[in-house]
């Protein structure tokens, strides 16, 4: 139902609340608009609205009545909209392209988001949309947490949240959380992009089947929809605004004599700044020169009038991005994003042939799998682009050419100012992913526009062979896709909504998601990442960022100053002090909370290692505890934990194309299966988990019969609970079976490794028993995951 309301519902709402708007744009300029530029139009005045409405904490809320006041409008006073037909092709050509962003997910047939490790960027754009939606760009009542620190870092320096906003509205529409709205908003700008592609060219591409065809897969360059599945919804809003502006201002740009004419143009650039701030201008600068030149070659009298129009227009509906421009330009200068070698998670700068929109690999950022095909195809590509403007002059049919100086000129314009430090290969990648829509739709339209005038097999040819590019391109993608864990995250969301208000919290896991935004409410931090206290271990020392470390590494310290911990379950993590009791466990994660009426620790010993959070204490150790306790009239707290089976994988004849391992695992490039012997100390009933990550389905089956299994679960150094069943004493054969459907995405990425298994009858949660110090000798002999001396 979730899948449905998130992918269906969502865009549907959203569609209507564009219509609507964008029939209130078409009778505010007082023009006649073509069909398909509408809705983009229309989302566009959304985008800037709510940008307005969410500057300021008091009329945040305002936000969604704001746009579907301006929708109401829009249908009152546009309908009925006479001499309109349907075009069924506008509409195929969104909804064809909407699919195609969508397949990842929806074949996967959960709702969840792409880019789960590669990038945490979307953990921190779901943390900006779900603040400002609320309470605006206000940072006023938030405690310290690593939620804070994160909104303090981007909202304090004017970072532009404009491309978030359709998401945002959505989550308000449909009840869903953020991070399943996350890729239907992504989706929806590629369908936006499609339709404003549909509606820039009739002139050039006469065939609304074919222009619907050119749209389509204009829509999905390889580099675009590579970004679209690596946290790129900034990338996706500004793709499709500089596709309708190139649209609008040929259809407008003779009645631009009236100011209010200008109102599509200028919605289309402020959009673009509300997505991208003031950065967003450095696109503007080719339409700008191309704009004033065609107007004094028109009629150089209109030029000042017209100009002063379009600039007033845009610049009062940029007025939240104006007024924050300062900070962002501040926060920029000089900064790592600005950097001439900044790479961040690329690695290494993107070849500049990407921006042709054909790059067959399953990773972008990786050379094509293919390169002498590759090289045909773009050389092909550009020179159907060259035969498309040429056909565009002969036409004069401007929006073509217009979009290509917006887009390709528009982006070599920022890959050259990294040489002036005011870019870097991390910008310019962004950049020629936002502009190779029309590197793409020149070269299709021209293609098509070929075969429209008579040369059907060339044209033919040619539209097949760059469409074709284009779709393996992505097709690779698609099986390099990662797909975050719905399951797991689905239980955060669930904890961060139980126990709102209960913080601050202290969360392990590595992951920002849990910290950024499903546990914000609770006011979390997590040590290996950004926070506001630093959470010390044991040794004095902190965690470098992205490392893990068992609950008992910790310096009691630290954990005293959290109310409550969200701890990843796992059979070999240790039990948090006595003076934290569990209050919830799910099958992923358990929620523990400091007890009022705890005794006071005197000192806490940990015991057991990474393998095994049990072992025997050292007498010296438990008597010496015990003088303690009675000088101090205290007792001793214990944790008994049972022996975990551990097996190591590496160690079982592996199939064809797998690998050994580190630390018990291995790494399954193919189906296959593995089996291991075992022995089981004692009779009871044995939960098995799985360590590591894996994408295709795992199914565990211990002498003969299945115990469980679980598919595209990673994570980042936790454990999966795959089943349970009752075991005799003796030895059992285990047998691991790795496989599933090919279909899914991600499997053309390098597999994780997956290991090592474990049998358990017991997790962390496990309760605390009081020994008096007369009786300390007779923990010598039990297996402990820890000793405390207690008092109170």
């Amino acid at each position: 139902m979730t899948l449905a309301t998130c992918w269906a519902l969502f865009p549907l709402l959203l569609g209507l609340l564009a219509g609507g708007c964008g029939l209130l744009v078409e009778r505010v300029s007082g023009l006649r608009l073509p069909g398909p530029l509408l809705l983009p139009l229309g989302l566009a005045l959304v985008i800037v609205a709510a940008t307005f409405a969410t500057h300021l904490a008091t009329t945040a809320p305002l936000a969604l009545p704001v746009v579907v006041a301006l929708a109401v409008a829009g249908y009152g006073l546009g309908l009925p909209r006479h001499g309109t037909r349907l075009d069924g092709w506008a509409i195929a050509a969104p909804v064809a392209a909407y699919a195609c962003y969508a397949a990842p997910i929806v074949l996967a047939g959960q709702a969840t988001f792409a880019g789960y490790i590669t990038l945490d960027d979307t953990a921190t754009w779901l943390a900006l949309a779900d603040r400002v939606m609320e309470d605006g760009r206000s940072l006023s009542g938030l405690a310290p947490s690593t939620y804070e620190l994160v909104l303090r870092d981007y909202l304090a320096d004017g970072y532009p949240v404009g491309s978030f906003l359709p998401m945002g509205l959505g989550g308000k529409l449909t009840g869903q959380d953020l991070a399943w709205l996350f890729q239907p908003a992504v989706a929806l700008f590629a369908a936006m992009l499609a339709l404003s592609l549909y509606g820039a060219l009739p002139r050039l591409v006469r065939s609304r089947p074919l222009r619907a065809l050119v749209a389509a897969v204009a829509a999905q360059p390889a580099l675009l929809f590579a970004y679209a599945f690596w946290s790129g919804i900034k990338e996706l809003a500004a793709a499709f605004l500089l596709a309708l502006l190139a649209a609008v201002v040929p259809v407008t740009i003779d009645s631009w004599s009236r100011p209010r004419a200008t109102v599509p143009a200028a919605l289309a650039a402020a959009g673009l700044l509300a997505a991208l701030g003031a950065a967003g201008a450095a696109w503007l600068v080719v339409p700008g020169v191309l704009v004033a030149s065609w107007l004094a070659i028109r009629d150089a009298r209109a030029l000042p009038r017209a100009g002063i129009a379009l600039v007033v227009s845009t610049a009062f509906l940029s007025l939240p991005s104006l007024v924050l421009a300062p900070d962002l330009l501040a926060s920029a200068a000089g900064g790592e994003v600005t950097d001439a070698e900044e790479v961040a998670n690329l690695g290494h700068p993107l070849d500049s042939r990407q921006i042709f929109g054909i790059w067959p690999a399953p990773d972008f950022r990786s050379p094509p799998d293919h390169p002498g095909i590759t090289n045909v195809l773009i050389v092909l590509s550009g020179l159907a682009l060259v035969a498309g403007v040429l056909l565009c002059v002969r036409r004069r049919a401007w929006a073509v050419p217009l979009y290509l100086g917006i887009g390709g000129l528009g982006a070599l314009l920022i890959m050259g100012l990294q040489h002036v430090g005011l870019s870097s290969p991390w910008l310019n990648a962004k950049a020629m992913a936002s502009g190779s829509p029309a590197l793409v739709a020149a070269g299709l339209a021209g293609s098509a526009a070929i075969f429209e005038l008579g040369r059907r097999t060339e044209g033919s040819v040619i539209l097949a062979l760059v469409a074709g590019g284009v779709l393996w391109s992505n097709a690779l993608t698609y099986s390099g896709v990662w797909l975050a864990p719905r399951d797991q995250l689905a239980e955060l969301e669930r904890i961060g909504e139980q126990f709102a208000g209960q913080g601050p919290t202290l969360t392990t896991e590595t992951s920002s998601f849990g910290p950024r935004h499903f546990l914000r409410r609770m006011d979390p931090e997590h040590p290996s990442g950004r926070r506001r206290r630093p959470v010390y271990l044991v040794t004095g020392g902190t965690l470098d960022k992205g490392e893990y470390a068992d609950i008992d590494r910790f310096a009691l310290d630290s954990l005293f100053v959290y109310r409550t911990l969200v701890l990843r379950r796992s059979p070999l993590a240790s039990r948090p002090p006595s003076v934290f009791r569990l209050v919830w466990q799910g099958r992923f994660w358990e929620v523990w909370q400091q007890r009022g009426d705890a005794p006071r620790i005197l000192e806490h010993v940990p015991l057991g290692g990474e393998t095994d959070p049990a072992a025997l204490p050292p007498c010296s150790q438990v008597e010496r505890l015990a003088r303690r306790v009675r000088e101090a009239r205290g007792t001793l707290a214990v944790a008994a934990r049972s022996r975990p089976v551990v097996l190591d994988l590496s160690r079982a004849k592996l199939p064809p194309g797998w690998a050994a391992g580190s630390g018990g695992t291995v790494v399954p490039a193919e189906s296959g299966a593995i089996e291991l012997q075992t022995r089981v100390p004692a009779g009871g009933r044995y939960v098995v988990w799985l360590g590591g990550s894996f994408r295709r389905r795992v199914q565990v089956w211990v002498d003969g019969r299945r115990v469980g299994s679980a598919a595209g679960e990673l994570t980042w150094n936790g454990y999966v609970r795959l089943g349970s069943m009752r075991l005799g004493p003796g030895r059992h054969r285990i047998e691991v079976r790795y496989g599933g459907s090919v279909l899914l995405p991600g499997r053309g990425r390098s597999p994780f490794p997956m290991g090592p298994l474990v049998l358990s009858t017991s997790t962390a949660a496990v309760p605390v028993e009081l020994v008096e110090p007369d009786r300390a000798r007779s923990l010598c002999g039990q297996r402990l995951d820890w000793v405390e001396a207690v008092v109170g």
